[in-house]
């Protein structure tokens, strides 16, 4: 490239000609002309900058909270959503400098300066753009790879816009299929059976996946997207792993297709719901994770509910997609949802961009409580306040808004009880706090969950709480959260000696665990291609969770997915784990080893998951078809119902679960009646 006209080398002033060309190692300029002291020739070379990928700097500004940020630097005050304070670039004494959480942004009304965390760290520290990310990103503990300007970098930012494009334009032809392909009149249907309509699928892009993997693959074409780029976005994977020479095969076939969008409202990836019953897949399937997708840091419907959580100052966290959608087509929309994982800090700390309150809103078994257990923990170090929303046995917001409508729904989220009112009011219900060992075993739980506040002032209220439901003092219970935040964070610890407690704290027992359940963790924690699989099978597992002991802590290994590699890895990863959790794990990782195909291994055991659960679910209707008083309508619905379980495991030939479970000596096999009268062929006779 170049130009002609008047340029400056120094004090110089000269007419002439500038060529520039650049390469990876810099840009060359060769200036030629005629200046004061006649015709002249310069060669300046600028090496080339390193860059930081962009990867990089949304990691940084992912993890930095700017209201945080701006407040170690001035002291800044709510005003209502936002923030505001006297400008640090030019003098004022009205405050003109407002900060925006959810945009994550500042602006100067009086002198105009703007922008992101970056940004406000430039100028008030007067630092070059990669010396300011360098700075944040030691702050938030990252670690920044810098690159040179080279076209590789330049590649890898257009591959990566390609995926968006890929991704936004697959949206649209799985949802005109949807609406207009007759094949798909099956999955209008069971759209139309969930209480959903045309607007619905409308609203959120639904769409379908043809059962024949070419038409998927003929539109791709026509559109030039390439297989590499097919595969690289996840929607396809080759036939043979590290060999592109194979072929692919499309990921998603005929499912309703959910589109997944990240914060700003691009399509990232697909979750795909399963329309015909197959045991040997799972209900939902999800994307795997793409340089675009990262599942720990997507909240479904975020996107949307961005503005209603600042509106309502609280965040609806719910377990699934349908939930969700369901909250804002009855006009709750401040309701979110993880996705194919548990909820993690990276959750959190997004959250806390918009909100300081969460209401939990999961199911009311033991197994709901122990995953609002499990997103408090991840919480309450942020600093974001929780509550739990008291959903009735067997419900689900779903199905709750279908029965009884959507102002009965917002009276529960309206009764939503302080999470240790929740915790402890169960408890207490169920009778865990009558005796001694039982309110001991409990203080030291609430203690462990107590230290993880970062808000001493919320803190210090619920301290009360708890002690009033344990009938202990709250000095006590102060000394146990002392004790426990000593151990983790010994600087900041409470100093406070130790005082005796009379009461017997109760021994731990280790969480129970199905063997399939014990196994399945065991590979979690053993094989990589095991514990890949089974987390893009994490919907499938979750739905075992009603049926089958022990599931809850194996979402927790595949949420935090521990390298299997690194014994380092996995031991950090136990040593985090509550005590009864450690427990039950321990022994089955000591002893079990990894296993030769880890993938076999896994496929095998959620088959026989899936059966155990169908098992478990035929046994429970059975025992509801027994209660006395059933109307006709029930009994019919729970009639289909098992017609429908019998047929499942007809077709997987299940053994019963108590076949394995049973030992021998009190195991006898059913002897069938001719055996009984007649014997075997030489005539001996069978004792029952």
């Amino acid at each position: 490239m170049g130009g002609f006209g008047r340029y400056r080398a120094g004090r110089v002033a000269f007419w002439g000609l500038v060529l520039a060309s650049t390469s990876a190692a810099g840009v060359d300029f060769r200036f030629a002309g005629l200046s004061a002291g006649g015709w002249a020739l310069w060669w300046v070379s600028f090496p080339a900058v390193a860059q930081i990928p962009k990867e990089s700097i949304e990691q940084v500004l992912s993890s930095t909270d700017i209201v945080g940020l701006i407040s170690s630097y001035i002291q800044v005050k709510r005003a209502g959503s936002s923030f505001k304070a006297n400008c640090p670039f030019h003098h004022e004494k009205t405050p003109s400098f407002f900060i925006n959480p959810a945009r994550q942004s500042f602006h100067c009304f009086g002198c105009g300066k703007g922008g992101d965390a970056i940004a406000f760290v430039r100028e008030y520290e007067n630092l070059p753009f990669t010396d300011a990310v360098r700075k944040l990103a030691q702050q938030a503990g990252i670690q920044v790879r810098e690159e040179e300007a080279d076209p590789e970098a330049d590649r890898s930012r257009r591959s990566r816009g390609r995926l968006l494009d890929l991704h936004r334009e697959a949206a649209a032809f799985f949802h005109e299929r949807l609406m207009k392909d007759p094949a798909a009149e099956h999955a209008r249907a069971y759209i139309k059976s969930r209480g959903f309509g045309r607007e619905m699928a409308v609203n959120w892009s639904v769409g379908w996946m043809p059962e024949n993997a070419r038409v998927f693959l003929d539109w791709a074409k026509s559109r030039k997207f390439t297989g590499r780029e097919l595969v690289d976005s996840g929607i396809c994977y080759l036939r043979e792993e590290g060999n592109p020479a194979s072929g692919i095969r499309v990921r998603f076939r005929d499912r309703l297709m959910f589109a997944i969008r990240n914060e700003i409202g691009d399509v990232i990836a697909f979750s795909g719901r399963q329309l015909r019953e197959d045991p040997n897949s799972g209900k939902y399937v999800n994307s795997p994770e793409t340089v675009i997708f990262r599942k720990s840091r997507v909240l479904f419907a975020l996107d949307r509910a961005k503005k209603p959580i600042l509106r309502e100052k609280s965040a609806l966290l719910c377990e699934g997609q349908l939930d969700v959608i369901s909250c804002h087509e009855g006009g709750i929309d401040h309701a979110i949802a993880p996705l194919g994982t548990a909820f993690t800090r990276d959750h959190a700390r997004l959250l806390r961009r918009y909100t300081t309150s969460v209401l939990i809103c999961y199911d009311a078994d033991r197994a709901g409580l122990a995953a609002s257990e499990r997103v408090f923990r991840e919480l309450a170090p942020e600093g974001l306040a929780v509550r739990v929303v008291r959903m009735p046995a067997g419900e689900d917001p779903d199905t709750y808004l279908k029965k009884y409508g959507v102002e009965a729904f917002r009276g529960l989220l309206a009764e939503a009880a302080e999470f240790f009112d929740f915790k402890l009011g169960k408890a207490r219900e169920d009778g865990l706090l009558d005796q001694a060992a039982g309110r001991a075993a409990a203080l030291t739980d609430c203690a462990g969950m107590l230290a993880l506040m970062s808000d001493f002032a919320a803190r210090e209220n619920q301290i009360n709480i708890v002690a009033g439901y344990l009938q202990a003092s709250s000095t006590v219970l102060r000394q146990a959260i002392a004790k426990i935040m000593a151990k983790s964070k010994p600087a900041r610890g409470y100093q406070e000696p130790a005082a005796t407690n009379d009461e017997v704290i109760a021994p731990v027992e280790p969480t129970p665990l199905h063997r399939i359940v014990a196994f399945l963790c065991q590979l979690a924690l053993t094989s990589a291609p095991a514990q890949h699989l089974l987390g893009e099978q994490f919907e499938t597992i979750h739905e075992a969770t009603r049926w089958v002991e022990g599931v809850p802590l194996l979402e927790a290994i595949l949420a935090a997915a521990p390298d299997p590699a690194s014994s380092a890895a996995v031991n950090a990863f136990l040593s985090g784990l509550p005590e009864a959790d450690r427990i039950a794990l321990s022994a089955e990782v000591t002893t079990g080893g990894a296993t030769d195909d880890g993938m076999q291994a896994a496929e095998v055991s959620l088959a026989q998951l899936s059966g155990l659960v169908l098992q478990r679910r035929d046994a429970a209707i059975k025992s509801a078809l027994k209660e006395p008083g059933l109307s006709a309508e029930r009994m019919i619905a729970l009639l289909e119902e098992a017609k429908e379980i019998a047929a499942l495991l007809a077709g997987i030939d299940q053994r019963s679960e108590f076949d394995d479970e049973l030992p021998k000596s009190t195991f006898k096999p059913k002897v069938p009646e001719w055996k009984k009268r007649f014997g075997d062929k030489d005539g001996t006779r069978v004792r029952s």
